[in-house]
Parts: structure tokens; C-alpha cells; sequence
């Protein structure tokens, strides 16, 4: 009895594909070694050099121009401080108004560079753990067709929208990609835990970086309101100003 699985291709066309004729209805299928390649993405989380830079620098920044107050900090990304009073903050960070809104706006600023680089790698996370469970998948089957005789036939996807079919016979190891033209042959057991693995560590870099994104926009959030306070506390103190010198005139 044959079974299908539609199993993901990386290269276009299966290696090791040796064509040959098969029984009646299977003689289109090529007959494939038992070394299966799988497609395995095990790039992760890994906070690049620019954003940790980033992320040092706004710490810096953070500790030499804002207030003794202390603020709260997740993962390098600096926590913004909630001004209650603009007047006394203005006085211990010893900055005019001017300077302390540019201040603003910079943090401002370095709050969406990094969260830029944080979406862009939750899109490429929640691209992976698809293909991760892709292939776990096709381990998983090939493991229960071991010592059963039968055979499987696979659709690999030469392009999009484009099959071609082939036999795959009892086979005791797989080929993962790892990227960086790194290919490594792990026996099915092996592949399958370091599948899972992977599987739970993509989970819990995506967990980490949703929490980072939603700090981080706490952090947008407070900015621009302090941002707003000082800037009115300027235009109150302006019209103070000139309703006084009128007075006086």
C-alpha cells in the first residue's frame, strides 16, 4: 500500500533522484536514495551587533540625561520616565526646554528604530516555525513507515505550484540544512529531538520578542506624552510671560 506526503524542496529538484521504471501506476515516480533532504531554517533570535549597539547607546544616554529617578529596563532597552512635573524634572536633568524636547524626540526616535528590527525579526520567526513543523512532520512519518515494507511516495515542489513525485524507500537517516551551506545527516531519532528543540526555541524567542514589542511601545507611548507635557509647560509659561509683560506696559 503506498501513502502521500507533500514533503518541502529547497533547491528546486530532489538530489539523489535516480529515475527508473516502478510497478503499474507508480511509473512516473523516481526512485529516491534513502538519505531524505529537509529543509531546516536554524537561524533564531540572536540580537545583532547594530541593535545591541542601539540599545547600549539609548542606556547610555538614558543614565546622563534623565533624572535620579530610577526606570525600569528590559533586555537593553532603556524604560522612559513618566514626568508628573516638567518644572522639576527640567531642573534635574538641567536641561532648557529645548534641549530636553530634543532629547525627547531622539529617544523617540531610537524607540522606533528598535522596534523596526524587533518586527522584522518576529516576521522572520513566525516564517520559520512553520517550516520547522513542516519538517518535523516528515520525520515523524518516515520514522512510522520504518520496518513496515511499504513504500512512500512524496510530492516535492519543484516551483511554485509544481510537483514532482517520488519514491521513497526505508531509510534510517535524514539531511538537515542549516543554512550557510551547512548540510548535516542526523539519524531520525536525531533529527527528531533536535527538530523539537529548535521547535521550542523559536516558540520562546517569539514569546520574548512579543513581550520586547509590547514594553517597547509602553516605553513610544510614555515618551510621547512626556514629550506633550513639556512642550504645553513651555506654551503655558510663554503665554505667563507675555500676559505679564503686557500687564506691566
Amino acid at each position: 500500500m503506498s501513502h502521500h506526503l507533500t514533503i518541502p524542496l529547497l533547491f528546486g529538484v530532489p538530489t539523489k533522484v535516480r529515475p527508473r521504471a516502478l510497478a503499474a501506476g507508480n511509473s512516473n515516480a523516481p526512485n529516491l536514495s534513502s538519505k531524505l533532504i529537509l529543509r531546516l531554517l536554524a537561524k533564531f533570535l540572536l540580537p545583532s551587533l547594530a541593535l545591541n549597539r542601539e540599545s547600549k547607546n539609548m542606556a547610555a544616554a538614558s543614565s546622563s540625561s534623565t533624572s535620579p529617578q530610577t526606570t525600569t529596563e528590559r533586555r537593553g532597552i532603556p524604560g522612559a520616565q513618566f514626568v508628573e512635573d516638567v518644572e522639576t524634572y527640567l531642573s534635574q536633568t538641567g536641561l532648557d526646554v529645548n534641549s530636553s524636547l530634543a532629547f525627547l524626540q531622539e529617544r523617540l526616535q531610537q524607540y522606533k528604530l528598535v522596534e523596526m528590527k524587533l518586527l522584522a525579526q518576529q516576521r522572520d520567526l513566525q516564517a520559520k516555525i512553520p517550516d520547522i513543523e513542516k519538517c518535523l512532520d516528515v520525520v515523524t512519518t518516515l520514522q512510522a513507515k520504518k520496518g513496515t515494507g511499504e513504500a512512500l511516495i512524496a510530492d516535492f515542489e519543484v516551483s511554485e505550484g509544481i510537483y514532482s513525485r517520488a519514491r521513497i524507500e526505508a531509510n534510517d537517516s535524514v539531511c538537515l540544512w542549516l543554512g550557510a551551506n551547512v548540510m548535516l545527516e542526523y539519524s531520525c531519532e536525531e533529527a527528531t529531538s533536535l527538530l523539537k528543540k529548535n521547535l521550542e526555541n523559536a516558540k520562546a524567542s517569539l514569546e520574548v520578542l512579543i513581550a520586547d514589542l509590547q514594553f517597547l511601545r509602553d516605553q513610544v507611548t510614555i515618551t510621547q506624552v512626556t514629550i506633550a507635557r513639556v512642550y504645553n509647560w513651555d506654551v503655558h509659561q510663554r503665554r505667563t510671560r507675555q500676559a505679564a509683560a503686557d500687564k506691566d506696559s
